[in-house]
């Protein structure tokens, strides 16, 4: 079952138990996917894929980390509930993501295997490691990582 139908599932799901919550998040979702899937068919594609809707996924998450750290900034601890609670379904959706320590390995690995040896390399390790770990890891945490091993 695609990533769209396990939504769209789900939706009907929620709609059935009446959880208000989840629904709100789902449908958002599910708009967005739909929006996406508009804008491939105008460039000529057909279908949604599977990686094209963790792309939106991905996007939804991230977008309520950053509401979260801005809110918590704020002192708006009633947001930042709702929007963890946001964040908890959709990342549901989302593969596990790599731990810091699995990232550290392939980011050691991959400096040593292009020859990188100081902070202006961090561009041409930065392009292939995020081609690699695309969706696997968080992009913060690959660069803070590439950072921290090409200064050390």
């Amino acid at each position: 079952m695609s990533i769209k139908d396990q939504i769209m599932a789900d939706l009907k799901d929620a709609m059935k138990a009446k959880e208000q919550d989840k629904l709100q998040v789902l449908r958002s979702l599910k708009a967005k996917l739909m929006e996406k899937e508009i804008e491939q068919r105008q460039g000529g594609k057909a279908e949604l894929s599977d990686e094209d809707a963790l792309q939106v996924i991905t996007k939804a998450a991230k977008q309520r980390k950053e509401s979260i750290t801005q809110f918590q900034q704020g002192g708006r601890e009633d947001l930042v509930a709702n929007e963890e609670k946001e964040l908890a379904i959709i990342e549901t959706y989302l593969p596990e993501m790599m731990g810091e320590d699995e990232v550290r390995a392939i980011v050691k690995e991959k400096i040593s295997a292009m020859g990188a040896t100081g902070p202006q390399d961090m561009g041409k390790v930065m392009g292939p490691l995020m081609g690699q770990l695309k969706g696997k890891a968080d992009g913060a945490l690959v660069s803070r990582l590439v950072k921290e091993e090409l200064a050390g």
